[in-house]
């Protein structure tokens, strides 16, 4: 082992907390880094073997009923490969010890098989038998809400019968991986779920014999898919079709494309802002450590070491930290990528998860991590090694002294000595002053980011389940009934107000761009739910035009005064061209909305609704509930207080835990940044600080000095920090908005004061370790320097 070895692992050990410190800033951008890349590419390969694996179809149709010998010419529409047409229904159900209403999907399958597309995962049990007409496999996030087993019975009503279910099997499927209830933005796997039943049984029971009400199809990859939709309605608009989906219109397959494009996202501008910034204090920590040596470099100059020996030494030490973050940051980064792989998984209920290392990008991260790292203490090891050993043997030259402007500013002051020298020191060392202000203001804005989004959410939960939404039921209708309804229902014990609506399903047309999506008719004025703009105040709805989403409108790239094109998309799907009148801001899903009355007159019908919003008694709940599932013609009930539980335990449990690594990653940067800023301060000031002693000063005094510097440093970086970290939040906030959801920029005192807490804590601790180094100084050393 060369001597310079030797020095390497003697200076590595004597500058272990500092070494560690720099590495752990290191392993915080790459452990976000690579946990984002392993989750989200984990993800995408598990989906996409999934749909293969299970033939998920590439469109889908829903109709009023055709005879079951129109697949045939389906079939022969030119680029469909496979056909498979189904029976769909709806069913209420009656769980044990749950008062609540519950409603599902019913879906046929052919005989004792499985269908050619859309094939089921097996979970438990096995398919329901064609033999037996009370056999039903249910979804797995539906039996895991309600604990159900293989062999449990639940009673339902099936086109207005009641009917005993017998539980045969557990199962998941491609299509139903996001399961929402009609009317509904989010999932409730408690009050909504999917069931599989022999397709004999279920046309039996939905009058659907020797006819179908829903097709499938797999296209050639040669084809156009939208020519196959073309040929496919007009070919179903006699039977009463609502028009073919491609899959990326699929609800869910939309949804689950949404969630991973915003986990994209979050891989990419995460690690994108953790890395810049950890890779930018890397810079500055690694030159200042090196320009602390410069006796110990003439010395070894002296001892006839040439430049290029020095410099390999110091590049060496860089490389070295750099390593041990990178190791670090690998190991942290595939152990939180394993956690929240597995916490995917629950939630999109994958049979399983492809968890996926690719060695490339190990191999990138390294490539980065030490090209970051050499280009950061280059010009301090170039200048180390270049530095003649005469000049290097001699302490670096005193600043030439000027009053500066700071200190004539401050002129009508009367400071003390030390906070005179302090202001000093910041004041004639302006570049260094400016990358630690800059270096506690990254930190600050790291801190931020990972956590502005918990009041981000709170704001979505105020907007949607408090501001906007005031009722307490949304009932959706099988069929559209005359408004009058809405008298008889108020008379009804436990309900104390009712109001009606009109939704149904559109395609929006501007241009060459499309959007499938619900168009609401809604009463003027409306009490229970109504739209906002930006600022959360109410919007009311013009007599003419459309109200769209903001997100919407951008969608299309239409704005207020153009004309759109309303395509219905059930009944005689009409096509009417209607103006925008302005846009409304919702933070959960798209839609557009009218007057009541407009859309009456669009559809040609009087004044009808098929969705009624109810305010009810409290106490008699349960009354309520228990009509509205033994009331005819109700397809399925959502409960405000269900929709916000919902909320919390999908969209808020994955957003926010993604979060929250970050902001413990975060919380490492801002410590190894501020540990750094002292540590490397008092090695700097050592000598000074030492001869301060023996001229006098006392402990204090001196920690004074060192420890107010660092004060100063926070009280400018701090605020900046909050200025980087709202923009950044802001880019982030921009990068994240979806069709599910937009996560707005909301930036409350409690994350300021956090983010500020956090480096504070990290700056008392920090100081503390400087303040015992600082009262263990070698004042013997300092008198025998030769200056």
């Amino acid at each position: 082992m060369t001597a310079l070895n030797t020095k390497l692992f003697r200076e590595l050990w004597q500058l272990r907390g500092q070494v560690l410190a720099i590495a752990l800033v290191i392993a915080g951008g790459v452990a976000v880094c690579l946990m984002s890349i392993v989750n989200y590419s984990s993800l995408e390969l598990t989906r996409a073997q999934y749909y293969a694996e299970n033939q998920f179809a590439d469109v889908f149709a829903s109709l009023k009923r055709a005879p079951r010998h129109v697949t045939q010419r389906i079939a022969a529409i030119p680029g469909v490969l496979r056909v498979s047409d189904r029976v769909e229904g709806a069913a209420k159900l009656q769980m044990p010890g749950f008062t609540d209403p519950v409603s599902a999907q019913i879906v046929s399958l052919p005989g004792n098989e499985q269908p050619l597309l859309n094939r089921l995962y097996l979970r438990q049990g096995r398919l329901p038998d064609a033999r037996h007409t009370d056999e039903v496999a249910i979804i797995g996030s539906f039996a895991k809400a309600h604990n159900l087993q293989p062999g449990d019975t639940i009673k339902a009503i099936i086109n207005g019968r009641w009917q005993p279910l017998r539980v045969v099997g557990i199962v998941e499927s491609p299509e139903f991986i996001f399961v929402l209830p009609p009317g509904g933005l989010l999932p409730d796997y408690q009050r909504y779920g999917v069931l599989w039943m022999a397709r004999d049984a279920l046309a039996a029971a939905m009058d659907m014999e020797g006819a179908f009400n829903s097709v499938l199809l797999q296209v050639d990859r040669g084809f156009a898919v939208a020519d196959v939709i073309d040929h496919l309605d007009r070919l179903l608009a006699r039977y009463g079709g609502t028009g073919g989906l491609e899959r990326h219109d699929q609800i869910s397959h939309r949804y689950l494309n949404d969630e991973l494009a915003q986990l994209r996202t979050m891989a990419t501008v995460f690690p994108l802002i953790f890395m810049s910034v950890a890779m930018f204090l890397l810079n500055v920590v690694i030159g200042r450590l090196i320009a602390t040596q410069r006796d110990i470099i003439a010395v070894l100059k002296a001892y006839g070491y040439g430049n290029w020996a020095i410099a390999r030494h110091y590049l060496q030490l860089t490389m070295v930290i750099a390593v041990l973050g990178l190791v670090l940051g690998c190991v942290i980064g595939l152990w939180l990528g394993r956690g929240l792989g597995e916490m995917y998984i629950e939630y999109y209920r994958f049979p399983r998860l492809l968890f996926i290392i690719h060695p490339g990008w190990f191999v990138l991260l390294a490539v980065i991590t030490l090209l970051f790292a050499f280009l950061g203490s280059l010009r301090s090891i170039y200048r180390a090694a270049s530095l003649p050993p005469a000049e290097a043997m001699q302490p670096e030259g005193p600043v030439r002294f000027r009053i500066t402007l700071l200190e004539r500013v401050l002129s009508g002051v009367r400071f003390s000595q030390p906070s005179r020298m302090i202001v000093r020191q910041l004041a004639r060392r302006p570049g260094r002053t400016g990358l630690s202000v800059l270096g506690v203001a990254l930190a600050t804005a790291i801190i931020m980011v990972g956590n502005f989004q918990f009041d981000s959410v709170s704001l979505m939960v105020h907007a949607q389940f408090a501001r906007v939404q005031q009722q307490d039921v949304a009932v959706t209708l099988t069929d559209p009934v005359n408004s009058a309804a809405l008298f008889g229902l108020v008379r009804d014990p436990g309900i104390r107000y009712a109001e009606g609506r009109r939704s149904l399903a559109v395609e929006l047309i501007h241009g060459h761009r499309r959007w499938r999506t619900a168009l609401s008719g809604i009463p003027e004025p409306a009490y229970l739910q109504f739209v906002i703009d930006e600022t959360m105040a109410p919007v009311a709805i013009p007599e003419e035009g459309v109200l769209l989403t903001d997100f919407l409108a951008a969608g299309l790239d239409i704005r207020a005064g153009e004309t759109l094109t309303v395509q219905v998309l059930e009944g005689e799907r009409r096509r009417v061209e209607v103006p925008v009148a302005g846009t409304t801001s919702e933070f959960l899903g798209v839609a557009a909305y009218m007057r009541l009355s407009s859309v009456n007159r669009l559809l040609g019908e009087g004044p009808v609704v098929n969705q009624v919003l109810l305010n009810t008694d409290p106490q008699q709940s349960t009354v309520v509930y228990e009509r509205l599932r033994l009331m005819p013609g109700v397809l399925a009930v959502n409960i405000r207080e269900a929709m916000l539980a919902s909320f919390y335990d999908t969209l808020a449990k994955t957003f926010l835990t993604f979060t929250f690594f970050n902001s413990l990653l975060g919380g490492v940067i801002a410590f190894g940044v501020i540990y750094n800023t002292v540590r490397i301060s008092l090695a700097e000031k050592g000598r000074e600080l030492a001869s301060m002693r023996v001229l006098g000063y006392s402990t204090p005094e001196v920690g004074h000095i060192l420890l107010g510097e660092l004060a100063i440093i926070l009280l400018l970086g701090v605020p900046v920090g909050w200025l980087i970290g709202q923009g950044l939040a802001a880019a982030l906030v921009w990068s994240l908005q979806t069709e599910l959801y937009r996560v707005p920029l909301t930036l409350t005192v409690q994350t300021l004061a956090m983010s500020a807490s956090v480096v504070l804590v990290s700056a008392i601790g920090s100081g503390l370790i400087a303040w015992r180094r600082l009262a263990g100084l070698d004042l013997v050393a300092v008198l025998k320097t030769r200056e």
